[in-house]
């Protein structure tokens, strides 16, 4: 049997890595299906706007791990293999779309409505609204919330382990069945896991405060 030293230490370390770059690639890939989302469900088209709010809708009310087992299991039941990494990549950009096209439908309904109105007077069009006027406004109040959401992305991810990525909490089960020395590994796995997600916990608040007192000036 093992002894938990800087080696498996360095695994785990390495493995974070993993999760980080796994949090970016489903945010990004998501933040833009979610930006598009949001647009089509603030659409004049009641097609397009009943499309988003249906598919926003099914990804909320079903567990991401569902999400996760259909995309890894479910596809490669009709002959389709997807390699761990990319479907847990497309699972979790499923779920952060929808989930962040709320958020920022909520934030472009958020900015006044005398801002349209103003935009509309100056013959902008509707595309010229959405890049001059409302999106610079609904940017600056969907922060808080956008980066309070990456918070809960990173310990989401901590699902892909069952599908055999090795990711940061992947590793740690990994050593922990080598060495059975649990509490000194997941102390570690807990400590990186903290140690990503308080700094964006705080931002999330300090960008909060800082919108909330902008608004009352």
């Amino acid at each position: 049997m093992q002894t938990f030293g800087w080696p498996e230490a360095l695994f785990i370390l390495r493995s974070a890595g993993w999760t980080l770059a796994l949090t970016a690639i489903a945010f990004f890939i998501g933040g833009a299906l979610g930006g598009v989302l949001a647009i089509m469900r603030l659409s004049r088209s009641k097609w397009l706007s009943r499309f988003a709010s249906g598919y926003i809708l099914v990804i909320q009310s079903i567990p991401v791990l569902m999400v996760l087992f259909m995309s890894y299991y479910g596809l490669s039941a009709l002959g389709i293999e997807l390699p761990p990494f990319l479907a847990a990549s497309a699972s979790l950009s499923i779920y952060v779309s929808a989930y962040l096209a709320e958020i920022w439908r909520g934030s472009i309904e958020s900015v006044p409505r005398q801002q349209w109105e103003a935009s509309s007077s100056l013959a902008l069009t509707t595309a010229q609204q959405y890049r001059y006027i409302i999106l610079p406004q609904a940017v600056r109040i969907s922060l808080p919330p956008t980066v309070g959401f990456l918070v809960q992305l990173v310990k989401n991810t901590s699902i892909v382990q069952v599908v055999g990525f090795v990711d940061l909490m992947r590793a740690g089960m990994l050593v922990n069945n080598a060495t059975y020395q649990a509490f000194q590994i997941f102390t570690l796995v807990g400590a990186i896991y903290f140690a990503i997600c308080f700094p964006l916990s705080r931002l999330s608040r300090h960008l909060e405060k800082v919108m909330n007192a902008s608004r009352s000036h």
